[in-house]
């Protein structure tokens, strides 16, 4: 572990109880802890992580306009789902991005795991999608991406990482649980 990578942990630890709290802090935290976490995956050689930070850091300004301006009418959105032929085309969509991502890291990089760390891309980028959408879904493809990453990660001796989305694995099974039963309501 080093200083690096626990600040990364720690902006990404403390963006998530901003989030928790519905703070509109969350998002600048949040991107500070992905800057960070492109340079510690950048050393890792996990660079689909890398490029996910950016995405990550895009949405995150988005969230914080949105959060800061409102939707229309300012009114937030409901839990809500997806129908399952939708979701099954995302998830094929996800499998070939994971695919044809993989492969140019494969042919073009030194990257480690350059498909399981596509994995961990592809899905995250789908989970965040419906995240932003409020699908109750989004759980399911985070409890994959916190699965794929923790061993993934602990390979590339970033223990602290690791333990964090071991973390993040029992909040998505936690969060699929709470929005399961919101839907319901």
């Amino acid at each position: 572990m080093n200083p690096l990578e626990l600040a990364a942990n720690g902006a990404l630890l403390a963006s998530v109880l901003l989030a928790r709290k519905n703070s509109v802090h969350t998002w600048p935290v949040g991107i500070v802890g992905c800057v960070l976490f492109a340079f510690v995956f950048f050393y890792a050689k996990l660079y689909a992580d890398v490029v996910l930070q950016f995405f990550f850091i895009v949405t995150s300004i988005y969230g914080w306009w949105h959060w800061l301006h409102g939707g229309e009418q300012r009114r937030s959105l409901c839990v809500g789902s997806v129908r399952a032929p939708i979701l099954i085309g995302l998830a094929l969509a996800a499998l070939a991005v994971t695919g044809a991502h993989g492969w140019l890291l494969h042919a073009w990089t030194d990257a480690q795991f350059p498909f399981i760390d596509s994995a961990v891309l592809a899905f995250s980028v789908l989970a965040q999608f419906l995240l932003m959408a409020r699908k109750v879904e989004t759980w399911w493809f985070w409890i994959l991406v916190d699965a794929i990453a923790v061993p993934l990660y602990y390979s590339r001796d970033l223990y602290l990482t690791a333990a964090v989305y071991a973390l993040f694995l029992l909040n998505a099974i936690w969060g699929l649980w709470t929005w399961r039963r919101l839907l319901k309501t």
